[in-house]
């Protein structure tokens, strides 16, 4: 039996794409969120360990730019996994105002965890997708991103 279409809201009937990537974001991230909470982690708490498993002792002004989240959002998380005992802040050496960010030993003990989450949620995800389905899928994702971070801005725009 074909899937059935999904109704569009008439004021997103002019963006069909974006409205297909508002729910297609939306059903990832709730998917996504339902497996880390059995893992005692809030959704992006896995980004930033991602991070710090790749590269420990990063600042929070470096973790915010490569998450892609706001201050108060990574602020938070990381107070949150801080007191969970999986990072440590410390001031950093060179200028106290600039928290450097470490991970725990039960921080880095997450490693295998999010690896086997991000593999099964790889696997949900493609399920119905064939291999070039899927390829043709990232590359295409990439460049709506790349569309999107490279607009003009309103103010540009009328300059």
């Amino acid at each position: 039996m074909p899937t059935p279409e999904p109704r569009i809201p008439t004021t997103a009937g002019a963006g069909p794409m974006s409205y297909a990537i508002f729910q297609l974001a939306r059903a990832h991230r709730a998917y996504a969120a339902v497996m880390l909470r059995k893992m005692d982690l809030h959704p992006g708490q896995e980004l930033l360990l991602m991070q710090l498993l790749d590269r420990d002792g990063q600042t929070q002004s470096e973790l915010l730019e490569s998450v892609g989240l706001d201050h108060s959002t990574v602020s938070k998380s990381l107070r949150r996994m801080q007191d969970a005992g999986l990072l440590v802040r410390e001031p950093a050496a060179h200028d106290r105002r600039v928290m450097v960010v470490h991970l725990t030993d039960r921080g880095r003990a997450m490693r295998e965890s999010i690896s086997a989450l991000w593999q099964a949620l790889e696997e949900t995800t493609a399920r119905n997708l064939s291999e070039q389905q899927a390829e043709s899928f990232v590359e295409t994702a990439y460049a709506i991103t790349d569309a999107i971070n490279s607009r003009a801005l309103p103010e540009e725009e009328s300059a």
